[in-house]
């Protein structure tokens, strides 16, 4: 095995290896066929890899919501490297450049996409969302228009960050933050700690911080939380920590960012935001929640949903070399490609605990 898990074919060409899921928590590093590189599609060697909460609960349980794990599928969406080919007709990357990649393919033909929310595209070809293989390989054909390269100062861990900060940012856009918008969190995880940075970029006043978990409020605070209140996973507690969080805030709440989804956080949500405000649900807990909505309906605070993102990897990328935001505080957990780095790997982001953002370098 040569470095990366690339091994050498018969023929000395070297074979693309990839980590596939088989069943219930079983990974394994196995060949990867990639298909043919079209003309207006690049051939990325994959280097930063994160590992997501979705790929976590496809190898616990083998579906994510209401996708399906039915074949044996090439695990990771969150990811960057270096173009080793081009096709005929790409005009703005050449072999060399260092890449990160949107994972999502959409149509450009239906409707959403020709309006340009193509995030919400019915026939969307995600990196590793059944049937479709992921990005946790040696290398991946992509198209090019998907792959938007690293500012120098900015690295191949930073560039597979632009993925969940891209959450972030698309929550952000959807809520319309801006220097007048104080901002509650709900969950410190990635997604809640990403958003967080976020809505500092955007210009967020004040940003309070909302976890079950004292480490992770922690590191929210480190990461420039101006308040964090520990809540507990009890409903009946929603009342009295609503008013921690008044008292956190020291003023109003504009808009509630839920990064758990739960029936306890959207309660919370929707309690602590001030009238006229907005809650955005971005954490997928709970696929139906029991939430008070007609008294938070009454006092006219707008609930607006977001999935994935659109749009948003140049301003990742911009908002990383300018050092608007930082997102290598979250990178606490680093494996290589073997097999049973892959393993460790995965079983070190599903324990949780102090991790928060688990890469792969390949």
């Amino acid at each position: 095995m040569s470095h990366g898990g690339a091994g050498e074919a018969n023929n000395g060409v070297e074979e693309n290896l990839a980590a596939w899921l088989l069943g219930v928590n079983t990974l394994k590093i196995q060949p990867f066929k990639l298909p043919p590189l079209g003309p207006q599609d690049v051939r990325v060697r994959m280097k930063a890899v994160g590992i997501c909460g979705s790929d976590v609960h496809y190898l616990k349980t083998m579906r994510c919501a209401d996708f399906i794990v039915k074949e044996p599928m090439v695990m990771g969406h969150e990811c960057a490297g270096i173009v080793e080919e081009i096709g005929s007709e790409v005009k703005h990357l050449v072999a060399g450049d260092r890449v990160a990649l949107e994972p999502g393919i959409s149509c450009w033909r239906c409707d959403l996409c020709k309006e340009g929310r193509y995030n919400l595209c019915p026939d969307m070809k995600f990196f590793a969302t059944p049937p479709v293989h992921g990005s946790l390989a040696n290398q991946v054909v992509h198209p090019a228009d998907l792959c938007f390269k690293l500012p120098d100062n900015v690295s191949l861990e930073e560039g597979a960050m632009c993925e969940p900060l891209s959450v972030g940012v698309h929550a952000c856009r959807r809520a319309n933050i801006g220097p007048e918008t104080n901002v509650l969190v709900m969950g410190a995880g990635p997604i809640g700690l990403v958003t967080m940075l976020a809505a500092r970029a955007f210009g967020a006043p004040r940003i309070v911080i909302v976890d079950v978990d004292d480490n992770r409020l922690s590191v929210a605070k480190e990461l420039g939380a101006d308040g964090t209140v520990k809540v507990s996973t009890d409903v009946q507690d929603v009342a009295g920590e609503v008013v921690q969080i008044h008292k956190a805030m020291g003023g109003e709440v504009d808009v509630s960012f839920d990064c758990a989804g739960f029936n306890k956080t959207m309660s919370t949500a929707l309690s602590a935001t001030h009238a006229g405000g907005k809650v955005c649900l971005v954490g997928m807990g709970h696929s139906e929640m029991t939430v008070p909505l007609t008294p938070a309906a009454a006092r006219e605070v707008d609930v607006i949903g977001i999935f994935r993102y659109k749009n948003t990897w140049p301003l990742c990328l911009d908002f990383l070399r300018s050092g608007k935001i930082d997102v290598k505080p979250l990178i606490t957990h680093r494996f290589g490609f073997s097999q049973k780095e892959v393993e460790d790997a995965f079983e070190t982001s599903a324990r949780g605990g102090n991790a928060i953002k688990v890469m792969f370098n390949l």
